[in-house]
């Protein structure tokens, strides 16, 4: 593989850093090579959680970035927590459209704690957050490790009322195949 050529102000991503000779593979715009691990950790500033940092602020074009240098749509960060729960937590509906439009998106991925996205859409009180993931198919049954679930969490009336019309059309995530037993041959 050819040295990758890069210039002050570009955007590395590092595609395999696991190799032992010193160099790392990576990508930088159209373009793919190594690089060498001692410049890269001496000379640039590492953003550990690029598609979270996107989420969090709102930043659709580096969001795009990522996503375009196969930056995992579901990878999680030191809180076990995903880009669409940061999207969702800071309220920003663009950014979730464009995570949700991901076939392989978790959209009810439990952090650490066991939020899921519809969780911190619902404590923040951003409803347009809510149903997008709601539309998406996001389980409002699922409790977190406090046992409880997004409507418990609520602090809007909107946020609420999409939640508790959601969940009447949902069975709870512990009704498991209630009454749907293979064994009741008589």
């Amino acid at each position: 593989s050819d040295e990758l050529s890069f210039s002050e102000g570009d955007i590395l991503y590092v595609l395999d850093s696991s190799s032992t000779s010193g160099w790392w593979r990576a990508r930088c715009g159209k373009h793919s090579g190594i690089i060498p691990y001692n410049y890269v950790s001496e000379q640039t500033e590492s953003i550990d959680y690029p598609l979270h940092e996107a989420a969090k602020r709102g930043n659709i074009s580096f969001l795009q970035e990522c996503l375009d240098n196969q930056v995992s749509v579901n990878s999680l960060d030191k809180s076990g927590s995903t880009a669409l729960y940061w999207a969702a937590h800071s309220g920003h509906a663009e950014i979730m459209k464009i995570l949700l439009s991901k076939s392989t998106i978790s959209v009810s991925a439990q952090n650490k704690i066991g939020d899921t996205a519809l969780h911190a859409a619902a404590w923040k009180g951003h409803a347009n957050c809510v149903e997008l993931l709601l539309q998406a198919g996001a389980k409002p049954s699922i409790r977190n490790q406090e046992r409880k679930t997004p409507i418990d969490l609520a602090t809007t009336p909107e946020a609420a009322a999409l939640l508790k019309r959601a969940s009447m059309t949902q069975p709870p995530a512990d009704a498991g195949d209630y009454g749907s037993s293979d064994d009741d041959e008589d």
